[in-house]
């Protein structure tokens, strides 16, 4: 699977910035005619209005993977979908995010990036009742709604004018919330009455139009010139490093640069590190060269532009290399755990990593949403 800065360096290089605009677009007007659409959907079929005719009431979010609070309101979503289905009411999600404008810090909060592929990871794992629809590569769908933030639910009348326009309630937190502003729009819908409150403000991430691609280019290129360096440490200084008597968590990963699964999945190991090294995640390298292959190590690392905290074991008893870091570990590499803040393992893998596996058991530690 390509890493996300390779793709993301061939849409920046590659696509251009043709098309793009800085003027982000006003939301739908209360009154207004539903726009049409014909969007791809993760379940592979295509999707438009006339999909929805029989419906009483249209509800279309606009939302995305990688946004905690888009993830915060997922299953409540998934709950008014099951409510209100059988009342008539339909719902579409649409993602109207371009994954090329979205920097690998943006990513702090998710396992996933916001491309159709990882779309479809997203609701399969969560296993969404709704369609879940892209709008990501030219984003004229959603231009025309005009979201402001993910997530942004508009709702549409039987005769698909727009009804209400805002946020699902008003807090992240799902124990705190005391206004259902999208429960109380379908339910004046339903029966035909004004809707008290038309137009709230909804919270969350703002939308990755094309034209933030600049920054993720800069972004990139900033990352580039940092410094990778390479240290060499002992047994004692290995232990303490799984001792781990920080406030962060510690993905260690002890490589070789004659290991071809070491050297394919070293790019994704930098990747994770810069989702997550802003909130308390270290990515610690080891390599099991020979001593004497210093500027190999340096060299290999340097390519990868792995500026994170980088050793080379500067002894030659690969046993006590083994206990000093796990004493679960068999002996192949390479081998990654997740060490907690004050010690103690909560994840390994010996072999080449499932960079979505390791995604899924840092976010399960650190939170998926700024309320946690």
């Amino acid at each position: 699977m390509k890493t996300y800065w390779k793709w993301v360096v061939m849409g920046v290089f590659g696509l251009g910035l043709a098309g793009m605009t800085a003027e982000e677009p006003q939301p739908l007007e209360i009154g207004a005619a539903a726009p049409d659409f014909s969007l791809p959907g993760v379940d592979d079929k295509t999707y438009s209005l006339k999909d929805f005719a029989d419906a009483k009431v249209l509800v279309v979010i606009f939302t995305c993977n990688h946004c905690p609070t888009a993830q915060a309101y997922e299953k409540r979503i998934m709950k008014l979908v099951e409510d209100y289905t059988p009342k008539g009411v339909a719902f579409v999600a649409i993602s109207p995010n371009d994954p090329l404008a979205l920097r690998l810090d943006e990513l702090g909060y998710t396992d996933l990036n916001d491309s159709f592929e990882e779309m479809k990871r997203r609701a399969g794992y969560m296993k969404f009742n709704f369609p879940y629809l892209y709008d990501g590569d030219n984003q004229e769908v959603s231009r025309q709604y005009g979201p402001v933030a993910t997530p942004h639910a508009f709702v549409f009348d039987a005769e698909r004018k727009l009804q209400y326009r805002g946020r699902i309630d008003n807090n992240e937190n799902e124990d705190k919330v005391t206004s259902f502003d999208l429960r109380n729009a379908l339910e004046a819908v339903l029966a035909g009455a004004p809707v008290p409150i038309d137009t709230t403000r909804p919270f969350g991430c703002s939308i990755k139009w094309n034209d933030k691609r600049d920054s993720v280019k800069e972004f990139m290129e900033k990352l580039a010139r940092e410094e990778v360096k390479v240290q060499p440490i002992d047994v004692k200084g290995i232990a303490e490093l799984v001792r781990n008597q920080s406030e962060n968590y510690r993905l260690i990963n002890v490589w070789a640069t004659w290991c071809g699964p070491c050297v394919t999945e070293l790019p994704h190991l930098v990747e994770i590190y810069r989702m997550y090294r802003h909130r308390n995640v270290e990515l610690i390298t080891i390599s099991a060269d020979d001593p004497k292959d210093g500027d190999k190590v340096l060299t290999f690392l340097k390519k990868q532009q792995a500026s994170n905290p980088n050793y080379h074991y500067s002894g030659t008893d690969k046993d006590a290399l083994m206990d000093a870091v796990d004493a679960q570990w068999a002996g192949a590499i390479p081998h990654t755990i997740l060490v907690k803040p004050g010690g103690g393992i909560i994840y390994r893998h010996t072999g080449e990593i499932d960079p979505l596996e390791v995604k899924r058991a840092i976010v399960g530690q650190i939170g998926r949403t700024y309320s946690r």
